[in-house]
């Protein structure tokens, strides 16, 4: 699969260690405000008294707000700049995030998912424009960085937003403390973003084509990875492994870590490495410890084995994401926003497809599936000639 690349100078997009900075802490303000709202569910869905089934449906109302949202996301940019984007995205998950904790209803509590995922999706859509920017007027990598403090956000935001719950606060105070946060790092990065956006086009939204779908294609199948490890790895443990449900967090847990590692120290990697090596590598050891997790018998190996799942998957999407701003087959305004889009439906429909062929044939056979199609991301990677 090949590809005309674009030859920007890094004097086209100057990057600047503010504008680097600030796009760092909007990372952390992503992972930071999304991660806040999982330890929520179990509350709100007491408060509804809701059984899981309708649960998961107002919960897709969540990803439907962000996927739609982001086509719109990518032609705002073009036109009115990241950082407006930025900040309207941000308040947007400010406002919403408190009044979820209200809602005493399933159309009010779908209603502001909606509205929250909205602007995760829009947030999500604009920071990445904007690392691609700074990425490609940059002499080094800074993608892998950039995700990796999305990753800590998010360990940051569920712990802490877990440990004030365990500690009695009242669900709508601890909703204010995360966006006190979530408001005063915007107030300090919000200046140094970008008030430009990516490249102009005639079109605001465009269906993903050539390698930009390639592109696309990779970080459905990664995120379809991390969704199913989210929803099933405690599942897997303590029914196949006979953990205790009281440790079998123990599994995301391990994967999170080891890919928030990897990234925050993925740049060197992958420019020590080069990001064909670095995707294939990572690819076939994402593969190699999910095959570790399910096939050796015992929970020590499982955890191992999402350790090394978590180590595997860190620097590609990174990577797919450097590629988007690279090519030349579409504006990064439009092709981002595809790119996001593929990747969160993989996000919504890993648990479901996981759950499907588990009850078809086995929860095992649902996972191993899931490494086949890793190795299928290194094989094709192979095959891209634009990917040095």
């Amino acid at each position: 699969m090949t590809s005309q690349i674009t030859s920007p100078t890094p004097s086209s997009f100057p990057a600047s260690s503010s504008a680097e900075k600030s796009t760092r802490i909007a990372f952390f303000i992503a992972g930071f405000g999304t991660s806040a709202w999982a330890p929520m569910v179990p509350f709100v869905k007491e408060r509804l008294v809701m059984q899981e089934g309708y649960l998961g449906l107002l919960l897709l109302c969540l990803g439907a707000g962000s996927i739609l949202t982001m086509p719109i996301a990518g032609a705002l940019t073009s036109r009115i700049g990241c950082r407006k984007v930025l900040l309207f995205a941000t308040l947007v998950m400010c406002a919403a995030l408190p009044m979820l904790t209200q809602m005493s209803s399933a159309i009010g509590l779908g209603l502001t998912l909606f509205i929250f995922g909205a602007g995760v999706g829009a947030l999500d859509c604009a920071v990445n424009i904007q690392a691609t920017i700074l990425e490609r007027g940059s002499s080094r990598p800074l993608m892998s960085g950039f995700h990796g403090l999305f990753s800590l956000g998010g360990l940051i935001g569920a712990g802490s937003v877990s440990a004030l719950l365990s500690l009695g606060w009242f669900l709508f105070n601890v909703t204010v403390a995360v966006v006190v946060v979530m408001v005063v790092l915007l107030s300090i990065s919000i200046s140094h973003c970008l008030p430009y956006g990516g490249t102009k086009s005639g079109a605001a939204f465009g269906l993903p084509k050539g390698v930009v779908f390639y592109i696309g294609v990779v970080c459905f199948i990664l995120f379809l990875t991390e969704g199913a490890v989210l929803d099933w790895s405690a599942v897997f443990l303590t029914d196949v492994r006979e953990m205790s449900p009281a440790h079998a967090g123990l599994g995301y847990a391990a994967f999170a870590a080891t890919m928030t590692i990897g990234r925050l120290t993925g740049d060197r990697l992958v420019q020590f490495l080069g990001a064909r090596f670095t995707v294939i590598a990572g690819a076939l050891l994402a593969a190699a410890g999910l095959i570790c997790a399910i096939v050796l018998p015992s929970w020590e190996f499982a955890l191992l084995g999402y350790a090394l799942l978590g180590i595997g998957c860190a620097n590609i999407v990174p990577v797919m994401f450097s590629l988007a701003g690279k090519q030349s087959v579409m504006p990064e305004s439009v092709a981002v926003p595809a790119v996001s889009s593929m990747g969160y439906a993989g996000i919504l429909m890993g648990p479901a497809f996981i759950g499907f062929v588990a009850q078809a044939i086995s929860l095992s056979i649902a996972l191993l599936a899931l490494s086949v199609l890793l190795i299928g991301v290194a094989a094709g990677i192979r095959m891209m000639r634009m990917l040095s």
